[in-house]
């Protein structure tokens, strides 16, 4: 699923990813099913939140959610699930948000296509 990625921009996924939690598409359907109380993060483009997202999510996209994530979840150990796309900006974001002290956050591999594809419901 590397579509066109560049080789370093790979390459730190891969180190992020070594430090991260991972789950699935379908961990996450069956925790969203399940009532499990969790904050669902979606950390794309605000243009790709806008056309349409995991039910519940909140949006703060990859480029502010160190800024801003004390402000939404200020509970450094508050249950998060991060998504992307496909699970790289994900993965780099948790490894983030992991260095500012944040103690449960899971990237969803997958991302948002693993979730279309899997013809899991989405809102606008």
């Amino acid at each position: 699923m590397a579509k066109d990625h560049a080789p370093r921009f790979l390459a730190i996924v891969d180190t992020a990813r070594k430090h991260v939690t991972e789950c699935t598409v379908d961990d996450v359907k069956q925790r969203l099913d399940s009532g499990d109380q969790f904050h669902l993060v979606d950390v794309r483009e605000e243009s790709e939140y806008a056309a349409d997202h995991l039910p519940g999510a909140i949006h703060l996209s990859k480029g502010i959610i160190e800024r801003d994530i004390e402000k939404k979840i200020p509970d450094t150990a508050s249950p998060i699930v991060l998504y992307c796309g496909g699970g790289y900006r994900s993965a780099l974001a948790a490894h983030n948000l992991q260095q500012m002290g944040y103690r449960n956050v899971i990237s969803m591999d997958g991302g948002y296509s693993g979730w279309k594809g899997a013809g899991y419901p989405l809102e606008k």
